[in-house]
């Protein structure tokens, strides 16, 4: 008897519209996000991705006169509602941004950081949390002798898994990453690649990404997007070879414009 695999969904996205003032930034966007897999995020600049990204967590509250509709479903919750934790969801909902913004503390602080704000206290277990999230990200054989010197001192690769890092301390479900790799060199990039495709055996992650390659080789799904439409989302492998939308074909093969 053949057995069939049920994804559980870690989103629902359904008709989310999103208004920076009266700029319709998001259009009637439907889109299923699942679990243990990498959903990148592809479209040209100023086409809604890091919005849309930034809606997940609801870090995009941050911004002014943002207003929205619709449903974003976090484990079957509409998050976009008054009772929403946002404590609580930004700590199972964790995001990486373009550059590594570390804090100018220490190297151990950094990756603490989290943890403490949700009420760990206790040395033993903030050492087990940062030593697991530093190995979690193949950052542990590089700093353990140097914990408690400044995280400004890494390099930008360092740097940026350490903040990957900092986000895993907090044990999150899914891990947004915006542009994760443009400012970081070839080598850098190809070990943050690599620690995608490990993490996601343990965490949902959804990636914006402007590198057509680097959607190619990590992700499961991919959505692009154009002017707040989400216009095609499919199994990355179909996107590349067979999209089912001219404009998604155009954007892919670079005749755009």
């Amino acid at each position: 008897m053949t057995s069939i695999t049920v994804h559980r969904q870690a989103f629902q996205i359904n008709d989310l519209n999103l208004w920076y003032g009266d700029h319709h930034a998001l259009k009637s966007i439907n889109f299923p996000i699942n679990k243990k897999e990498v959903t990148a995020i592809i479209g040209p600049s100023g086409c809604g991705k890091s919005t849309f990204i930034k809606t997940l967590n609801l870090m995009i509250n941050y911004v002014p006169n943002v207003k929205m509709t619709g449903e974003i479903n976090y484990n079957d919750q509409n998050i976009l509602n008054e009772k929403t934790d946002l404590v609580d969801l930004r700590k199972n909902v964790g995001m990486v941004f373009q550059k590594g913004n570390v804090f100018p503390q220490s190297i151990f602080d950094n990756v603490a950081y989290g943890p403490r704000i949700h009420g760990v206290k206790r040395k033993v277990h903030l050492e087990e949390i940062v030593t697991k999230a530093l190995i979690d990200v193949a950052l542990w054989d590089e700093v353990k002798d140097r914990l408690h010197a400044p995280a400004l001192g890494l390099s930008g690769g360092q740097q940026q898994r350490l903040c990957i890092a900092r986000a895993l301390a907090t044990k999150p479900d899914v891990l947004l990453m915006d542009e994760p790799t443009s400012a970081l060199d070839p080598i850098s990039t190809l070990k943050i690649e690599e620690l995608i495709l490990e993490l996601k055996e343990k965490y949902t992650i959804v990636i914006v990404t402007h590198n057509m390659q680097q959607a190619s080789r990590v992700s499961d799904k991919t959505a692009f997007f154009l002017m707040g439409e989400l216009i095609e989302l499919d199994e990355t492998a179909k996107i590349f070879s067979q999209p089912s939308d001219q404009r998604t074909e155009d954007y892919i093969s670079g005749r755009f414009g």
